[in-house]
């Protein structure tokens, strides 16, 4: 159900909910031209107290709606002309709590919706409230016995499911130096775990799975051109474990769901963590392309890898099959900067959208990629990170915008009002300055250390520049070589979708494949947990 009509109902409709300041202290003294209908005055002309409490919200609502009404006019905000726009979100997400210590805080929801709200982009776009996903829905990429643990688990569970002889059976094994107990499929009660169990949990995964399969819903049934689920994004988690804060990977759901009806499904990823589970469930698939942009390499002077610690020039697909050339992967250094990361943005993007031909793009967003970013080590600013958003619109192909890593949660907040002003075409009307005065929460974007109340505040280049133009330009090369074995391959050169007996054979080949696969795993895990590594800094 749409919660926005365009210019009607009341503010708390407009995403979802949750949204008014804390206090009246937080509103303009009111005016006679704002006084609400159901207000008297007296002699006086001065107002009367609201009748009831739920008098005062109605006020409260109608005096802030004129006042973003106000932004909307002067900023000019718009629905686009060719174009429509579908968000999805449910507050509830913004609730959990991952643990005090761990960098994912989906608090970062909530900043990113009083934005989106503050500058009036609700006005351009319809917004839904998003459902659970369906445990079934779920299980059309993870593990029947996965999926069942996570619909149960919660901190007063998790014992009792550990006990559970098929539950038990996917608990890791120990290494060497593993500070952390992992339990069945890599979550863990443990101070410090990646994927920590948590109190509302399971709610929280399903919400978020459910929002990407109503956008994807939205996309193939034509209703929406461009449709943006900031929740989603989750691209580490495997078919049967959970990874870098990842437990179900709703980009794969969604992947799936998509291959029903559009030949061919291009997956770009601009994260700073390698989108290694999106990867690995496409690895065999001609019918979808992966292209990761990622910070590749030692993250420090120790050798360790940066999470997840793939995503090689050299990784192109299973080698021997028919996915072999259809995974591209960008190695990055640490702190390459705005122009370099638009020149190989561009460079390859534009060139694998001109060989794969996709019928739709899947566009995921991490704005750990952003410089300042507490795990990345990139030195780029939110106008380029939304430029990779405004290069991929202007294919005019159904577009998925998801969210995905950011671990400071501000400026998360204005890259993602940024790239949903974007996909509006009100990109250019947002003003620098924050209407901090329409936020709930001003104080997360005031003062120096916060961006100075910018949306655009410039980033401190805070990471040596390892970036060399040549090996720039050598990668380039090298994944143009790779996508002359694409230009000519039959799943690219024919628009026929495959019989529903073939599609399932594919998936089945991948599920086989993937089984003997635990020893790889076990490697990468070695690689693994970004936050007890030192790069939380």
């Amino acid at each position: 159900m749409a919660l926005h009509q365009p210019l009607q109902g009341n503010i708390r409709d407009e995403i979802v909910q949750h949204w008014s300041p804390n206090n009246s202290a937080d509103l303009p003294p009111r005016s006679q031209s704002h006084t609400p209908h159901h207000q008297h005055t007296n002699g006086n002309q001065n107002p009367t107290p609201p009748l009831s409490e739920e008098d005062e919200k109605l006020w409260r609502d109608q005096e802030l709606n004129a006042r973003i009404m106000h932004n909307v006019e002067e900023y000019g905000i718009t629905r686009p002309k060719g174009h429509k726009v579908s968000f999805h979100y449910n507050s509830t997400v913004e609730d959990m709590h991952f643990g005090k210590t761990h960098p994912m805080k989906p608090w970062r929801l909530t900043l990113t919706k009083h934005l989106v709200l503050g500058y009036g982009l609700q006005y351009a776009m319809d917004t839904y409230e998003a459902v659970a996903a369906g445990i079934d829905q779920v299980r059309t990429f993870h593990d029947p016995d996965y999926v069942e643990f996570l619909s149960q688990v919660s901190p007063q569970t998790f014992d009792k499911l550990c006990q559970v002889p098929r539950f038990r059976n996917h608990v890791p094994a120990k290494h060497e130096g593993d500070s952390v107990d992992l339990g069945p499929f890599n979550l863990s009660t443990s101070p410090g775990a990646d994927c920590p169990v948590f109190d509302g949990m399971s709610k929280y995964l399903f919400l978020y799975t459910g929002a990407t399969l109503a956008a994807t819903n939205q996309l193939t049934t034509n209703q929406s051109d461009i449709a943006i689920n900031w929740s989603g994004g989750l691209h580490h988690a495997h078919k049967s474990e959970a990874s870098g804060f990842c437990y179900i990977n709703d980009i794969v759901l969604s992947i799936i769901d998509m291959l029903r009806i559009y030949p061919r499904v291009l997956y770009i990823d601009i994260d700073v963590h390698h989108g290694d589970g999106v990867e690995e469930a496409f690895q065999r698939q001609p019918r979808v392309m992966t292209l990761s942009y990622h910070r590749y390499g030692p993250y420090d002077d120790t050798g360790h890898k940066f999470f997840p610690g793939t995503g090689d020039l050299s990784d192109v697909g299973l080698k021997g099959t028919v996915g072999e050339h259809f995974a591209l992967n960008v190695p990055i250094g640490s702190g390459i900067d705005d122009r370099q990361y638009r020149y190989l943005f561009e460079s390859v993007t534009g060139k694998a959208i001109d060989a794969f031909k996709p019928s739709a793009i899947v566009l995921q967003c991490g704005a750990d990629s952003l410089g300042g970013d507490r795990l990345g080590q990139f030195n780029i600013n939110i106008k380029q990170h939304g430029e990779c958003v405004n290069f991929v619109k202007k294919t005019g192909l159904p577009l998925l915008i998801l969210g995905g890593g950011g671990y400071t949660a501000r400026n998360v907040a204005r890259a993602w009002c940024h790239e949903t002003a974007l996909a509006t075409n009100n990109g250019a009307h947002l003003s620098d300055k924050i209407p901090l005065d329409l936020v709930p929460r001003p104080e997360a974007f005031m003062g120096r250390a916060h961006g100075d109340g910018q949306l655009f505040p410039k980033f401190q280049k805070d990471h040596r520049n390892e970036c060399v133009e040549s090996d720039l330009e050598m990668k380039v090369k090298k994944l143009d070589e790779e996508l002359k074995y694409v230009r000519n391959a039959p799943w690219v050169t024919s628009n026929q979708l495959p019989r529903r007996s073939a599609m399932e054979g594919i998936m089945q080949d991948v599920d086989e494949e993937m089984k003997p696969g635990r020893a790889e795993r076990d490697r990468r895990w070695r690689e693994r947990n970004p936050a007890g590594r030192g790069e939380l800094r």
